[in-house]
């Protein structure tokens, strides 16, 4: 719920009020005991437990209000309203978690409907005038408090205004109205994108390779046949054919793997057309938030969006998106160059041109071709069970803490599959909790993401509440993870999510409001594209990938090939993610749209910075689901690849694995989540010049991210914004 005080990411339960004393020198940590359900939740033992665990929370709330309004000290005003966001968060966060990843359909609908009862709460917390003005006391009175506590203070006061707090009535409940539908339209789009893949059915099989059978479903249909005697009878034939679910994942794969033209283009069509219901329902979201952000004093929803973070604005951000794209244009036209004519000799034909579903197919052959790599061959080093002692590898070597596999308790898993790991320091005890939810089924969310159940938070001066976070997957094929092999860009993608979940468990702020991912959104996308670079730093895979026959450690040389195969088009993909920043930027930007109708936006936009053209009828930004949960914001992603390539030359490149890497890391950024102001986490970790200023917001420093791209030899007349 962005801009709100009690926003959807923020973590974490306890109800607990006062704080206990104690005289040990040790600090204990708060867990659950049993018995428990759902994510160690007592209430959660049956789906029917949701409307008892939003009752408590409500009234634990209610109770915390009471106590805030009898005129407490900053500090209690502080401790309290984090407990209140902690206690309604827990529903939350457990509700978001349950209905995108439970397979069981009654606990999906009544994690729907708590989501829903308790969002109504949430505006309400948010548009109460007792907490606000009592927030607004504690920040006159706040010279006694920690730092933590000090921004914390002034964060929850901007986050009530930004709520519209200060609003008329007849505006505020217009606001209020607004958060609820655009909270109902961003579940509408997420379930029509699990409902409606799409299909695509090919005959006859022939035409699907062996390697993509893991992925169809054999279907039949009835073929007739002319015989060959006078009669001229009839018969019938069962042709087989396969079904193709065109979900992400699939359609990845086979835009990868399929050698038949027709085939991909079907499918890429098809990937890229569903779900028809969510053109209406992109085209109402980007209009209740653009009345929001209308009544709210800003121009648009990006104004709205991004005024909180680093960037500050739509301005600072589109300047650097627009020079990003005009920086790495002149590379990418040479790689589109190098494919087409790789396709056209490949093809015989000189005037083949390359198209949309083209683009995956042949650039792998021609990374292959180029570095002799076979995918199955990559795939036997990289098992899944090789690759959770990869995470393993990481958090030993950097911060000394090893995961420990634990029991699950009755009822507190969602899946036979899901593995529950404790991260131990052998100093500091257990660290935070880690649910691994990996293999890929039915109704699941479709693509990897880290969710926060419980957000770390200080209960008393010797008792913390420990983090729990679950790291969501859908990899394919067999449940036994030493028989799934995993493509090496999911291996990026697994520590890619990783590095999130690393953000929560080391997290040790006071309060839960600041816990590891919960800050601004341009800031909170940097670990996660720095453990990236672990995924292909030879140094780190030498330490757990071993070929799945043999045990052979990965050879240096095939890791060489797959970092020249990664570098072949890196300015093609860097292009692909700027032009989804721009998508997002416009659509909501300033209304009414600059092309009319959204697909023409795309369209204009991708002719403009791409390398292809927009296929009539495709609608990509109908299942992008980063325009509900990043509105305006996907240039986060871009902002942290530049970040990170800095932290990652300067930093950890010489000595990936080292204690020293680790304890900086630690130390000086991760342990902090959002309880510092950002840029002086990356000065403290990195020193100047690590971003810059423009316009009054924050730009990262591009230099590193382009010398390794190696951009800056080849445009060394780069202007700076």
């Amino acid at each position: 719920m962005n801009g709100a005080m009690w926003r959807v990411v923020s973590r974490a339960s306890s109800l607990i009020f006062h704080s206990k004393k104690r005289n040990a020198l040790s600090v204990t940590v708060r867990t659950f005991s049993a018995p428990t359900g759902l994510y160690g939740f007592p209430h959660l033992k049956t789906a029917k437990g949701f409307q008892s665990f939003v009752d408590e929370a409500i009234q634990r709330s209610g109770e915390l209000i009471s106590y805030i309004c009898a005129k407490q000290p900053a500090s209690e005003v502080m401790r309290a309203m984090d407990e209140i966001s902690d206690t309604v968060c827990s529903v939350v966060d457990s509700a978001e978690l349950c209905r995108h990843t439970h397979p069981d359909r009654e606990f999906v609908e009544e994690a729907s409907k708590a989501s829903m009862r308790i969002n109504e709460y949430l505006h309400y917390l948010n548009t109460n005038h007792d907490l606000y003005d009592a927030i607004k006391k504690a920040e006159q009175e706040c010279n006694m408090l920690s730092e933590e506590a000090k921004r914390g203070v002034r964060n929850l006061r901007a986050d009530f205004e930004r709520g519209g707090i200060n609003l008329c009535s007849g505006k505020l409940d217009q606001v209020n109205k607004l958060n609820i539908e655009i909270a109902q339209l961003c579940r509408e789009y997420n379930e029509n994108i699990v409902m409606d893949p799409g299909i695509v059915d090919i005959y006859p099989s022939s035409r699907i390779p062996r390697n993509l059978h893991y992925l169809v479903k054999p279907i039949h249909r009835s073929v007739s046949l002319i015989t060959k005697d006078l009669s001229g009878s009839r018969g019938t034939l069962k042709e087989k054919g396969f079904r193709i679910t065109t979900d992400p994942q699939t359609v990845s794969s086979v835009l990868q793997f399929s050698s038949d033209d027709e085939v991909r283009k079907m499918v890429y069509i098809r990937g890229n057309s569903v779900p028809q219901a969510n053109v209406d329902v992109l085209k109402r979201l980007i209009s209740a938030r653009h009345e929001l952000a209308q009544i709210m004093g800003c121009s648009s929803y990006t104004e709205f969006s991004i005024k909180p973070n680093m960037a500050l604005s739509p301005k600072v951000v589109m300047s650097f998106l627009l020079e990003m794209s005009k920086m790495v244009k002149p590379k990418t036209r040479e790689e589109h160059r190098l494919l087409t004519k790789f396709k056209r000799e490949k093809c015989g034909q000189s005037d083949e041109d390359l198209r949309p579903w083209d683009e995956t197919y042949y650039m792998t052959m021609m990374k292959s071709s180029a570095y002799k790599l076979d995918a199955s061959v990559v795939g036997s080093y990289f098992s899944l069970s090789n690759c959770i002692e990869g995470l393993k590898v990481l958090v030993q070597s950097l911060f000394g803490a090893t995961f420990h596999s634990i029991p699950l308790a009755p009822n507190e898993s969602w899946d036979p599959h899901v593995l529950k790991l404790s991260l131990h320091h052998p100093e500091e005890g257990d660290l935070g909790y880690l649910y691994l939810d990996l293999y890929s089924r039915k109704g699941k969310y479709p693509g990897c993401a880290h969710f926060a159940i419980k957000g770390g938070r200080r209960i008393s001066p010797t008792e913390y509440q420990l983090p729990i976070v679950a790291l969501v997957c859908n990899f394919p094929g067999s449940q036994n993870p030493s028989a799934v092999r995993l493509n090496h860009w999911e291996v990026e993608t697994l520590f890619h999510e990783f590095g999130h979940a690393l953000h929560s468990l080391l997290s040790r702020t006071d309060y839960q409001h600041f816990s590891g991912t919960r800050a601004v959104l341009d800031f909170a996308e940097i670990p996660s594209n720095l453990f990236e670079y672990y995924a292909w730093d030879y140094r780190v895979l030498r330490k757990f990938a071993r070929h799945c026959s043999t045990g052979e450690e990965i050879p240096q040389k095939l890791v060489e090939s797959m970092q020249g195969a990664r570098d072949m088009f890196a300015a093609t993909e860097l292009q692909r993610q700027i032009f989804y920043a721009l998508v997002d930027q416009t659509l909501f930007g300033e209304q009414p749209l600059p092309h009319g109708d959204i697909s023409s936006v795309v369209a204009e936009l991708k002719r403009e910075h791409t390398n292809y053209g927009h296929v009539k009828g495709t609608h990509w930004e109908t299942r992008f689901s980063h325009l509900l949960n990043y509105g305006a914001g996907y240039y986060s992603y871009l902002y942290a690849k530049c970040f990170a390539a800095t932290i990652w030359k300067k930093l950890c490149e010489e000595d990936p694995l080292s204690s020293t890497t680790g304890f900086a890391l630690r130390t000086k950024f991760l342990q902090h989540g959002g309880a510092r102001e950002p840029d002086a986490l990356l000065n403290d970790l990195m020193g100047d010049g690590i971003y810059r200023y423009h316009d009054g917001g924050i730009v990262p420093d591009i230099s590193c991210l382009c010398d390794e791209m190696k951009l800056v030899e080849e445009y060394p007349l780069q202007v700076h914004l």
